[in-house]
């Protein structure tokens, strides 16, 4: 005797299988969905069971899912004969209404059965050829097909029909038929059909990533030319220096130029050192988050695929954020504190403002932007508004375990900083900035060079976008992770030949160029989602506008 159970996805002959329904909305807007039973589906026989919940965990709620019983009867095995009538109902104007414009906008609904999601459409507009007038009809019939294997359900397909107009004071009648089908697909294997291997593993995608690596030992070339025959010069400066000792002639000796006039100015704390340090801390976290969960994603054959369980990302995203907020302090710390190396300095340093400015810059910066789009959702009713109590849950993890993280990782970083010493001693008096020629401007200089980091991954961003924005799975992060690595190469090789060129013409102030450059390619980023939405998409309405572009911000 096997008792059915979800977690095991275990069941015996003749066990009930639960199908859960998720949510409807505009095929054209992924973010604009709603409850189920937000349509006026008549309920069947055990209708009192759609109102239970299925428990989520806060991924599962927070990506926007609305589980809730359909009350079905479906036993494990078990075919239904014949199209059996769940329930019927009459249609009212109200209910007219709102199924004419669910049809119209194309709304599709979601399902789940034993965790596996089917779709199906509300129904079609139809044309009618005497007269020209378009009709909405909704469908009424469903076919559930399902394949199993060793008592596990390894497949499940959806089809619909029964075309019924939408019509006032017109009964509907739906149905829904169970073929059960034995087969020997593996239970491990189940998912890869929702996989879309022809879109993901196009010639082109090896093709991006070749062209990138090849970008990459361009400018890592470049690098080195520009480093060597710095050096060089170097060189042979020390060397005609030793003949002069030994001729006792300084005539021919030249005078320093170029970055080497400011050596003794390149270690000067930058401008706005709190929020500098801030950002960089903020910087270093992303990077382990998105590593992190890069990693976490390909060792999928090991927990689980992320593909394959609700809001999984999303919960290890929560979990990384939090570990890792001792990594933001400690480069937050660390950075700030090697600028006050006596004392006295040490006393009118303000450590701990940089500190609290640490914690709070990247939930601050996510909460502006989500309190925002969790009004909207609230306003308009979809699923994707966040419970107050999940709200207090992500509230609490922030302040009983990232917060005391990021206060550790500080007074880790200060500490170690105290190990640390410039290569060489700051100037007291600062020098004097000169006019820099056009190619040594940080305002060319930024926007510049984010134009080769973004074009190391902007096909790399299609994919993304289209498995976040068009309903695909997204699974290639080996892929991924090449392309991270190959962004974080070229950037940094950028930036190098970004603050020489700034060196060059003799401007010290050379950190927020330096950071600048690796933020300028998220401009782009965000130039090329406004480009996606426009010339990839069918998106409208205020909310599904306002939740895209509140996303391309954040994730920009």
């Amino acid at each position: 005797m096997v008792k059915a159970d979800l977690s095991t996805h275990k069941y015996g002959m003749n066990e009930r299988v639960e199908l859960f329904v998720n949510k409807v909305g505009p095929y054209a807007n992924p973010q604009e969905t709603y409850g189920y039973y937000s349509l006026p589906w008549c309920h069947p026989e055990d209708g009192h069971k759609t109102n239970v919940k299925k428990s989520m965990s806060i991924g599962e709620t927070l990506e926007g899912h609305a589980l809730r019983s359909s009350g079905f009867h479906i036993f494990f095995g078990v075919s239904t004969p014949k199209a059996e009538v769940i329930c019927t109902q009459i249609l009212q104007k109200k209910e007219v209404e709102q199924f004419s414009k669910a049809v119209k906008e194309r709304y599709f609904y979601q399902m789940y059965f034993d965790d596996l999601p089917v779709w199906g459409m509300v129904g079609e507009p139809k044309k009618n050829s005497a007269s020209g007038q378009t009709s909405e009809y909704i469908f009424t019939k469903r076919r559930l097909s399902v394949g199993h294997n060793n008592g596990r359900i390894v497949e499940v397909n959806m089809t619909s029909d029964g075309l019924e107009p939408v019509e006032v004071g017109h009964q509907l009648s739906f149905s829904l038929t169970v073929t059960w089908t034995q087969t020997t697909k593996s239970f491990h294997n189940r998912f890869e059909r929702y996989l879309d291997n022809e879109f993901f593993e196009h010639q082109i995608h090896w093709f991006s990533i070749f062209n990138s690596f090849m970008m990459v030992i361009f400018l890592c070339g470049l690098v080195a030319l520009i480093l060597i025959r710095a050096l060089k010069r170097d060189y042979q400066k020390y060397e005609r220096v030793e003949e002069v000792d030994l001729e006792g002639s300084a005539s021919n000796i030249p005078e320093d130029t170029g970055w080497k006039q400011v050596h003794g100015d390149v270690f000067r704390p930058p401008h706005y050192l709190m929020v500098f340090s801030s950002l960089l801390g903020t910087g270093s976290q992303l990077v382990v988050i998105a590593v992190g969960l890069i990693l976490f994603a390909i060792a999928g054959p090991v927990h689980g695929d992320v593909y394959e369980e609700r809001g999984e990302i999303i919960t290890a995203g929560i979990t990384c954020y939090t570990l890792s907020s001792v990594v933001s302090g400690y480069a937050s710390g660390k950075y700030y504190r090697q600028f006050f190396t006596t004392p006295r300095a040490e006393s009118a340093s303000r450590w701990q403002a940089t500190m609290g400015l640490t914690i709070f810059l990247l939930p601050a910066s996510v909460a502006c932007v989500l309190t925002v789009l969790n009004a909207l959702a609230l306003y308009y009713g979809t699923v994707n508004a966040v419970p107050f109590l999940v709200i207090l849950k992500v509230f609490s993890i922030w302040c009983f375990v990232s917060i005391p993280l990021s206060v550790v990782g500080t007074l880790l970083g200060r500490n170690a900083a105290r190990k640390n010493s410039f290569p060489c001693r700051v100037n007291s008096i600062p020098r004097q900035v000169p006019n820099p020629p056009w190619h040594g401007n940080p305002v060319y200089l930024v926007p510049l060079s984010g134009i080769l980091p973004f074009g190391s991954i902007f096909i790399e961003l299609y994919f993304i976008f289209t498995s976040y924005w068009n309903y695909k799975f997204y699974y290639v992060y080996g892929f991924m992770l090449l392309v991270f690595a190959i962004l974080a190469v070229v950037t940094m090789c950028v930036a190098i030949v970004a603050v020489y060129s700034l060196l060059q013409a003799e401007n010290y102030h050379w950190q927020w160029t330096a950071f600048g450059c690796g933020a300028s390619s998220g401009f782009y980023v965000f130039l090329y989602s406004l480009y996606y939405f426009y010339a990839k998409t069918r998106m409208t309405g205020l909310l599904q506008t306002c939740f895209y572009f509140g996303y391309m911000g954040l994730q920009s």
